[in-house]
């Protein structure tokens, strides 16, 4: 059955760069079968409302970001959408009482496409990019999850797209390789009670979790890991396939949930 993942995307700049993270989202890649079609929770499209890409066409490049090389702004993922799949998805929230959208017009932002610009290069896949509402809480954001795992037995792979430890007033732009304690230590407790699938300590983890506010000041980042693990929830397995940072605290994170 096709897993469902929370994969950090990171700068921008990783949709060029050749490094042990980017390495590791093309083995990913190679190693999971060929998915139908992938669902992606993106941390840069926020709504009050989930919504949905619906589209048979191909879909915009969004290039989301300012201030970065000439580069990255020609780059272009021409992948497909899926209205069926896109209705699939809207019909399943319906049906467990989550109101959701669907937006025949938005492209893909850079928390889809720089992640699988490595993972399927061929953008062969159809897309459907999902928005995130930060003001839910992570009990519901489990419950949306959850209320899709049943894709994954439709061989459609959901990815939850954001990152862990994500404040710019921490990171050090100079700093490519080193790795600051406290970001580690927050991604170590995360781990360790994913890997226990304890739902209680994970739901409070602004007040359990240590450097929790640190870590997590802009909740869009954050809170699309519930999502990806409440997709897990049928078999609450989880390994983490990545860890590393870049920039001292921007965590490089890949979680697995079977």
């Amino acid at each position: 059955m096709t897993p469902s993942m929370f994969i950090a995307h990171g700068s921008p700049l990783l949709a060029v760069q050749d490094i042990s993270y980017t390495r590791d989202l093309r083995r990913l890649g190679e190693q999971l079968d060929q998915p139908e079609a992938i669902l992606v929770f993106s941390a840069h499209w926020v709504s009050g409302t989930l919504t949905f890409t619906a589209t048979d066409e191909v879909q915009d490049t969004i290039h989301d970001f300012g201030g970065f090389p000439r580069e990255l702004y020609e780059i272009t993922y021409p992948a497909k959408g899926s209205v069926n799949v896109a209705q699939e998805v809207q019909k399943l929230l319906r049906d467990h009482g989550i109101e959701a959208v669907l937006n025949a017009h938005r492209g893909l932002d850079h928390g889809v496409w720089v992640i699988l610009r490595h993972m399927y290069p061929a953008a062969d896949i159809p897309v459907i990019a999902a928005s995130v509402n930060p003001s839910l809480s992570p009990e519901e954001q489990y419950r949306i999850g959850a209320a899709l795992s049943s894709l994954k037995k439709r061989n459609i792979l959901i990815i939850a797209s954001g990152a862990t430890v994500h404040n710019f007033r921490y990171m050090n732009f100079y700093e490519q390789d080193h790795t600051d304690e406290w970001a580690k230590e927050f991604d170590d407790w995360l781990i360790d009670r994913i890997l226990e699938w304890d739902t209680v300590s994970l739901f409070d983890y602004q007040r359990l979790a240590p450097y929790a506010l640190r870590a997590t000041p802009d909740a869009e980042h954050f809170l699309p890991l519930f999502i990806a693990m409440g997709a897990g929830d049928d078999s609450r397995t989880a390994r983490v396939y990545h860890q590393s940072y870049q920039y001292g605290s921007l965590s490089h994170l890949i979680l697995q949930f079977n």
